[in-house]
């Protein structure tokens, strides 16, 4: 299967991240390189891009579509949350802009053997780097009833949470849970049939709380805004793009600590703490996707954009 994936707020990111033809610039969640490609397009013989992700089948496809077509692409298969190394090892010391994507992409989704999917049924894997060890299947499996239950809340903002660890927990004591089905199945029978009839899948919310688990996705947020920024040259911009609540109030609050660090008393007359700001916030609400967007693509419904520049 191609690395297909339709890029969200595309158009609007290309904007946002004001792009210098001759600059440096980076994808750190390339997926299948829709933004990526889009970059490279507005950089001259003199600028350069550095694709990052995590999942080598990414790494294969944007080495087809973007190194048959641009000069100075560099990939890297590697988590953004290592841009400073990843720059060294590139030479590099500073960047012009940077990009995250924090959507699975469709690639990841549509591929059944990859385990995503709630859809699709197939083993419990989520793994966006298939070389790392932990998989959906030991969560499942080995992670203890209140373990399970404080994931499922806390990732999944599912009000059913303590059910369905419980269920979760009596059907795996009689057999290992081991594909996605059987998980959804199990998910069906925690969650009472009226509260099924409302809403999303009844299963959506506890696969994005197992695959954020599995993939580390909200533990690596906080710190790596913070390192991208280090890494930003003055006027440099950071572009991300979330998809749930919890991510987007991670960003939100990097993005306001950023601009605005003073940890002074508010009713102190001037600033003792001598924090400054680094950077300050180019969209004080987030960009959503127009109404045609989410027509083409309604996997866009629930995208927000947030714009960080470097002092």
């Amino acid at each position: 299967m191609d690395f297909h994936h339709i890029s969200v707020l595309l158009e609007e990111t290309i904007e946002g991240l004001n792009i210098d033809p001759s600059g440096i610039y980076v994808d750190g969640t390339m997926g299948g390189a829709g933004h990526s490609y889009e970059i490279c397009k507005h950089l001259n013989e003199y600028g350069r891009f550095i694709g990052i992700d995590r999942d080598i089948d990414a790494i294969k496809a944007s080495e087809i579509k973007l190194k048959s077509q641009f000069k100075n692409v560099d990939l890297v298969h590697d988590n953004f949350s290592n841009i400073k190394k990843i720059l060294i090892d590139l030479g590099l010391s500073s960047i012009n802009g940077m990009l995250l994507d924090l959507g699975v992409s469709s690639y990841q989704l549509d591929t059944p053997d990859r385990g995503f999917s709630y859809m699709h049924n197939a083993p419990l894997d989520m793994r966006m780097d298939r070389n790392q060890a932990l998989t959906a299947r030991e969560i499942v499996n080995e992670y203890s009833q209140k373990r399970l239950e404080e994931i499922i809340k806390e990732y999944g903002e599912e009000r059913w949470a303590k059910r369905i660890a419980e269920f979760i927990v009596n059907e795996r004591k009689k057999a290992p849970i081991s594909t996605t089905f059987e998980l959804v199945d199990i998910i069906k029978k925690a969650i009472p049939q009226g509260a099924r009839k409302e809403g999303p899948h009844p299963a959506k919310r506890t696969f994005q709380a197992i695959r954020i688990e599995v993939n580390g996705e909200l533990k690596i947020l906080e710190q790596s805004i913070k390192d991208i920024v280090d890494v930003l040259a003055p006027k440099g911009r950071l572009c991300i793009i979330t998809f749930h609540s919890l991510e987007d109030r991670i960003v939100k609050k990097s993005f306001k600590a950023l601009e605005n660090p003073c940890t002074c008393p508010p009713d102190f007359p001037i600033c003792v703490c001598g924090k400054k700001a680094m950077a300050r916030v180019i969209s004080r609400k987030p960009i959503l996707p127009s109404p045609q967007e989410i027509e083409k693509n309604p996997r866009s419904r629930s995208a927000k954009l947030r714009i960080l520049e470097k002092l």
